[in-house]
């Protein structure tokens, strides 16, 4: 008998370590062929933008790869483009914009939310990443080209800019020289410029994103819409696995759960208040026989504790609202996806299929939906 419980202990222990052996307390990369970005990353990417509703705006600071980078990163921005503005000539190429005989300077094109990030705010961030009192010179980069400018398309915006002009130039002794111009024409940059540290992650780049560490991002998913039951409403709305698996830290059984092997377009959320956790877009066959994620939905939906039962070291991984114990996150995943595998239990989700969403509330997820 005594013999029978040790090879059961350890065949339990041996299914536990299956999910991973690895503990980790924070994610994976983001730059090209598995290396860390040196970069933040973009709050943006996960948003969904009314393209009816944005507005535009041109920045030029110097060398664009970096502008455009960092204004990317500025919360409630929908896309940044590299080109050049207010030139002499027409359809200009980069050989003849560096040669400084064009009078173009090297600009971003911003579209942004409104509702998000006002230009005010906008401008402020800017700001936070130039010498106004520089002329032609930004960083390491001389000539017209690299001069600094604002150029707007809407006479309204012109208000807010000399507002913010005046701001800035209460902060600097000598004489802001920052262009401010309508917009007079633009031409977008050959492709290789757009996106380009995006591309080549240690490219030049004269800009430093310190600044953007402080800026306020809502969460995607508002916990405030999946507050958490009673004890009681938990113990009535959940099956046996379901109640021992998220309340009492259990694990079911591999390759026999109900989700292991789901791979149709939807959603998965706690199954104790609905809070959206993962996505079918970031599902993929680890072959464990749980669930495997390279990524939660949103990063604030996943609480993260050490786990050091069974004499392993390993991240436990918990619902934000919900506290449900869901699984465990590794080191072991794919590395073109940052590397993680959040190895999650079938009875802690419940899935909510695409043609579904929208009546049940998830509509706005939609898009994670692939």
């Amino acid at each position: 008998m005594k013999k029978f419980l040790w090879l059961y202990l350890l065949g339990a222990v041996l299914l536990l370590a299956a999910c991973g052996s690895a503990g980790i307390t924070s994610g994976g990369s983001n730059g090209s062929n598995g290396a860390e970005s040196k970069f933040p990353e973009n709050p943006n990417e996960n948003l969904t933008f009314d393209k009816k509703n944005l507005k535009e705006i041109y920045l030029a600071g110097g060398c664009f790869w970096g502008v455009e980078a960092y204004m990317a990163r500025v919360y409630g921005v929908y896309d940044v483009t590299s080109g050049y503005a207010n030139g002499t000539t027409k359809n200009p190429t980069y050989e003849e914009v560096v040669s400084g005989k064009t009078g173009y300077a090297e600009t971003v094109h911003v579209l942004y939310d409104p509702e998000r990030v006002d230009l005010e705010k906008l401008l402020s961030y800017y700001f936070k990443i130039i010498d106004p009192t520089s002329l032609n010179k930004q960083g390491n980069d001389r000539g017209t080209q690299y001069r600094t400018g604002i150029y707007y398309t809407d006479e309204k915006d012109k208000a807010v800019i000399d507002k913010v002009m005046a701001k800035e130039q209460k902060r600097y002794d000598d004489k802001i020289v920052t262009e401010v111009e309508p917009l007079k024409n633009f031409g977008l940059a050959e492709e290789y410029h757009q996106d380009y540290l995006e591309k080549n992650p240690n490219g030049y780049c004269h800009v430093e994103f310190d600044s953007l560490e402080d800026q306020k991002v809502p969460s995607l998913i508002d916990p405030a819409k999946y507050p958490k039951p009673s004890a009681e409403e938990i113990k009535k709305k959940l099956t046996k696995e379901q109640y021992e698996v998220t309340q009492g830290s259990d694990t079911e059984r591999a390759f026999s759960n109900e989700y292991w092997d789901t791979y149709e377009p939807g959603i998965y959320v706690d199954v104790v208040t609905g809070e959206p956790l993962f996505a079918s877009e970031d599902k993929y066959d680890s072959m464990c026989g749980w669930p495997s994620f390279t990524k939660p939905i949103d990063p604030a939906v996943i609480v993260e504790r050490e786990d050091n039962k069974y004499n392993m070291v390993r991240t436990e991984v918990r619902s934000r609202t919900g506290d449900s114990h869901l699984g465990h996150v590794f080191d072991d995943g794919p590395k073109d996806k940052g590397g993680l595998r959040y190895c999650i239990n079938s009875a802690a989700i419940k899935f909510i299929p695409k043609e579904d969403m929208k009546k049940e509330g998830y509509g706005y997820l939609l898009k994670f939906a692939k």
